[in-house]
C-alpha cells in the first residue's frame, strides 16, 4: 500500500461501510473501517485522517464528541487546575492538574466555588450571552507553606441564572514569596534610613559608620543571604570606586584599583560607569570578571542608585557556578537603593555637622569681638589711673594677655581644620621630651597642618617626615621605618584607609592615628581601618595636649598635659595660709 495517499476513515453504518465503495476508494486512499462510534474516536486520537466517511446521523455525536475531547485535552494540558462545581455544590469535573494538588486543596477550592455561586447568585441575573467574566470573583487559600489563587466564573442558564461555576486554580507560592521577601527588604531599608536619622546625632562618627556598616552585614547575610560582598562608592574626584564596607573577601581583593570605566576595571568598573546590574554565571568564561573570592565561581553586581545617580556598587560573589538568578538581581537592586538612601544621609549629616561648626565659630568670633575689646580697653585705663601699684598693674597686664589668648583661641577655632588649638602657646613653656627618639610619618595635604604638627612634635623630641599626598605617604614607608604614622583620611592619590593599610604591609604592628576635618570621612577610612587595629582618631581642630595623648598612648608612652600638671601644683598650694598666687588668673 502507498503510504503517500491520503488517509480515509470510514464509520460503518447504513450507508457507509464495507462495500463496493469502499473497494473504490482504496484504490485513492488508505481505508480504515471501524464498526463502532467509540472504536472511531479512539482511532481519531491515535492517527491523523484527512477524512472521515460516514452516515449523517453518526456524524453530528462523532463531531461533538471530538471537539469535548480537543477541550478536555486542552484543560488537561494547561498549568493551572481546572473545577468545575454544579448548583448543588458538587464537582462534576476537574482537569488533571486540579487532582493533582493535595486533597486538602481540592476541598477548599470546591468550597470557595460554591461560596462563588452563592455571591453571584445573589445578584442581578445576568442577560444571556454577557460575558460571565466580568462577574468573575477572586479568592486565595493557603495549605502548609502553599499558597494558591483561585478565579471563580460565573456559567449562565437561558434564564439568566448560575448554573454553574468554573474554577481556574493556581500556585502562587513564588509569587507570594517574592512579594514576601521585596515587602522584608522595603522593611530593611525603612530601618537603615529610621536608625540612622534617629540614633546618629548621638553618636561619634566612627559609631555612626559602624552602625551602618553593622546594619547592612546583618541585613545582606540574614535577610538576602549574601555572605561575600563589598560594597564600593564612587568618589566623584577621581572616578575611582572606594571600598567602604566588606564582607568574606580577601584583602587582596579589595586592594585593586577598580575606576567607573565600561572596560578594563572589572564588573564592577562596568556596572558604575553604565549603571547595569550584571549577572557573571561562570567567572572562568566571563572577561570582565577581575580577582575576588577565592575560588569565586559566579557573581552578581548591581549599582547603587540615588536619585538617577550612580554613587557605587554592591559586588556579591558565590563559590558555586550559576549561583545567582534574575529574582537575586531583583532583590539585590531593591536592597542596593536602601544602602544607598543610608549612605547618603550619613554623608548629609557629615557636612551639616562641617558647615554648621564652621559658622558657629564664625558667628561666635563676630559676636565676641567687641566685648573682648571693652576689656582690654578697660584694663588698659585701670592700668594707667594705678601707676606705683605695681601688683595691681601686673594682675591687669595679665587680664590683657588672657583676653588676647581668649581672642587667638577663637580665632583658631573659627580657623576650622586648618589649626592646631594651642599650638601658638608652646614657646611660653617647657615641652617633656616624651617622644625623644621616635620617627613620625606626618601625612596632610594641607602644608600649615603638616608644618605646625612637625613643630609641635619636634619640640616634644620627635622625628618627623612629612608628606603632601597619599603616594608620597606611601613610598616613603616603603623606603624608610617609622615608629608611628599620622595621615589626613582625605588626601588625593590615596586615602587614610589605604595609607593605613600600606603602614600595616610595611609592619604589621606600627601605630597609626587618622585625622579629619569634623568628622569628615566619605571613604569610610575610620571604620574599615578599625576593624585592622587602627590605634586613634583625631577630628580637626584638635588641641596639642589631644595629639600627644593620642601618640603617647599608641606608643605606649606616658604622657601627663602639662595643664594638668599645672591643675596640680595648684591644688597641692591651695592649703598654704598665703595669699592667692600671682599666677591664679591664669587659664
Amino acid at each position: 500500500m502507498d503510504q503517500n495517499r491520503p488517509r480515509l476513515l470510514v464509520l460503518s453504518g447504513k450507508v457507509a461501510g464495507p462495500g463496493a465503495a469502499t473497494e473504490t476508494l482504496g484504490q485513492f486512499f488508505q481505508v480504515d473501517v471501524v464498526q463502532r462510534m467509540d472504536q472511531a474516536i479512539d482511532a481519531l486520537r491515535k492517527t491523523d485522517y484527512h477524512a472521515i466517511l460516514a452516515d449523517v446521523g453518526d456524524f453530528l455525536p462523532l463531531e461533538r464528541e471530538l471537539v469535548g475531547d480537543k477541550a478536555a485535552m486542552v484543560l488537561n494540558t494547561i498549568g493551572e487546575g481546572v473545577m468545575i462545581v454544579d448548583a448543588d455544590g458538587r464537582c462534576v469535573w476537574s482537569n488533571k492538574r486540579m487532582r493533582a494538588f493535595p486533597s486538602e486543596v481540592f476541598e477548599q477550592v470546591k468550597q470557595l466555588c460554591v461560596r462563588a455561586r452563592a455571591i453571584f447568585s445573589a445578584s442581578t441575573p445576568m442577560p444571556i450571552g454577557e460575558l460571565s467574566q466580568a462577574r468573575s470573583r477572586k479568592f486565595t487559600c493557603q495549605h502548609n507553606d502553599r499558597y494558591f489563587e483561585l478565579m471563580a466564573s460565573p456559567v449562565i442558564d437561558e434564564k439568566g441564572h448560575v448554573s454553574q461555576v468554573v474554577g481556574v486554580v493556581w500556585d502562587a507560592t513564588s509569587g507570594r514569596r517574592l512579594q514576601q521577601k521585596i515587602d522584608a527588604i522595603d522593611s530593611a531599608g525603612r530601618e537603615l534610613t529610621r536608625i540612622e536619622s534617629e540614633l546618629i546625632a548621638k553618636l561619634t562618627p566612627p559609631q555612626r559608620l559602624r552602625l551602618l556598616q553593622d546594619k547592612v552585614i546583618r541585613f545582606s547575610k540574614d535577610l538576602m543571604h549574601f555572605d561575600h560582598f563589598a560594597i564600593r562608592l564612587l568618589d566623584k574626584r577621581s572616578n575611582k570606586l572606594e571600598v567602604v564596607i566588606t564582607e568574606g573577601l580577601p584583602q587582596e581583593a579589595l586592594e585593586i584599583d577598580l575606576y567607573a570605566q565600561p572596560e578594563g576595571n572589572g564588573i564592577s568598573g562596568y556596572v558604575a560607569a553604565t549603571g547595569r546590574s550584571y549577572i557573571c554565571h561562570d567567572t572562568e568564561k566571563d572577561p570582565r570578571y577581575v580577582q575576588g573570592l577565592q575560588h569565586c565561581k559566579s557573581s552578581l553586581t548591581v549599582p547603587l542608585t540615588l536619585f538617577d545617580k550612580v554613587i557605587g556598587v554592591y559586588n556579591i560573589e558565590s563559590s558555586q557556578i550559576g549561583s545567582f538568578n534574575e529574582d537575586d538581581r531583583q532583590f539585590a537592586e531593591i536592597f542596593a537603593r536602601n544602602v544607598a538612601m543610608a549612605l547618603n544621609i550619613l554623608n548629609l549629616l557629615v557636612v551639616e555637622r562641617f558647615t554648621t561648626t564652621g559658622r558657629l565659630a564664625d558667628n561666635v568670633v563676630q559676636e565676641m569681638a567687641q566685648p573682648l575689646n571693652d576689656i582690654i580697653t578697660e584694663a588698659q585705663t585701670l592700668i594707667e589711673e594705678y601707676i606705683g601699684d605695681d601688683v595691681m598693674r601686673q594682675r591687669l597686664g595679665r587680664i590683657i594677655d588672657n583676653v588676647e589668648s581668649i581672642r587667638t583661641s577663637v580665632r583658631d577655632v573659627a580657623a576650622g581644620p586648618n589649626t592646631i588649638l594651642g599650638s601658638n602657646r608652646l614657646d611660653k613653656r617647657p615641652c617633656q621630651q616624651v617622644l625623644a627618639g621616635k620617627r613620625v610619618m606626618i601625612s596632610d595635604d594641607e602644608a600649615s597642618i603638616r608644618s605646625t604638627i612637625a613643630d609641635v612634635l619636634a619640640k616634644y623630641g620627635a622625628e618627623c617626615v612629612t608628606c603632601k599626598d597619599g603616594y608620597e605617604a606611601v613610598n616613603t614607608l616603603e623606603q624608610s621605618p617609622f615608629d608611628l604614622v599620622l595621615s589626613d583620611i582625605k588626601m588625593p592619590y590615596r586615602n587614610g584607609y589605604e595609607i593605613f593599610a600600606a603602614a600595616k604591609r610595611v609592619k604589621e604592628t606600627l601605630p597609626v592615628i587618622l585625622m579629619t576635618g569634623f568628622g569628615y570621612d566619605p571613604n569610610h577610612s575610620i571604620v574599615r581601618a578599625s576593624q585592622e587595629g587602627l590605634s586613634g582618631v583625631l577630628f580637626k581642630p584638635f588641641k596639642v595636649d589631644q595629639l600627644l595623648e593620642e601618640i603617647c598612648k599608641a606608643l605606649g608612652i606616658t604622657y601627663t598635659p602639662e595643664g594638668a600638671e599645672r591643675a596640680e601644683t595648684s591644688t597641692g598650694a591651695a592649703g598654704a595660709a598665703s595669699p592667692a598666687p600671682e599666677g591664679s588668673s591664669t587659664p
